[in-house]
């Protein structure tokens, strides 16, 4: 249970950031590196505790690849998307209003590129899942303590690289909380979970196949 609790906190606090920074626009320039540290330090705050996953891709590798249990494989997806869903609501019915007019108006997003989208959110979240697994689950880099910034920082590298082309999530916790607050129209959330869930299943393949003494 206390896991999943840390996951549910730092879930919350990376789905609410980009909900704020970057849907409703109170980050400005600067949502992605509001986005990416928030990220970083969730993960310094409970990696300790639940892995600091924040991610039902992240999970789903760390799962493929053996660092976690069949036993928390449900709870944390729970945890992870409940949290989303909090956020978006919370971001939606109690600081949108709190906003101008203009900066409360949420424009859904329309992908310009189907193929686009779900390219770049494969390539980013399988980027993720990958920097996850090598940082902060590798024999050869345990007990480092970058592994935080490094996956906040693919984060931040994602948003800034390709975030006007998919809306930059990654997760499909965050893939949620667009879905629920009404930035993507749930018709579209298929081309963000679908590459999502495939990059996260290749980079626990591609981890096993070139870490096989790291069992």
């Amino acid at each position: 249970m206390k896991k999943a609790l840390v996951e549910f906190v730092g879930t919350f606090f990376l789905t609410f950031t980009v909900a704020t920074a970057a849907v409703l626009g109170t980050g400005g320039p600067l949502a992605a590196f509001a986005i990416g540290t928030v990220l970083a330090v969730m993960i310094y705050a409970g990696g300790h505790i639940s892995g600091g996953h924040f991610n039902p891709s992240v999970t789903l590798a760390v799962f493929l690849r053996g660092r976690c249990s069949l036993a928390d494989l449900v709870p944390y997806f729970i945890a992870q998307l409940a949290a989303a869903v909090v956020a978006a609501l919370l971001a939606k019915h109690v600081i949108a209003p709190a906003l101008a007019p203009e900066a409360a108006k949420i424009a859904v997003f329309v992908p310009a590129s189907s193929a686009a989208v779900i390219t770049v959110e494969f390539l980013f979240t399988f980027a993720l899942t990958w920097v996850v697994l090598n940082s902060a689950t590798a024999k050869a880099t345990a007990g480092n303590s970058f592994y935080g910034l490094a996956i906040g920082g693919t984060v931040l590298a994602g948003a800034i690289t390709v975030g006007s082309i998919s809306l930059g999530a990654f997760n499909p916790a965050v893939t949620t909380l667009l879905v629920v607050i009404g930035k993507l129209a749930a018709a579209d959330c298929w081309m963000h979970l679908l590459p999502q869930v495939i990059a996260s299943i290749a980079s626990a393949s591609l981890f096993k196949l070139t870490h096989t003494e790291d069992r």
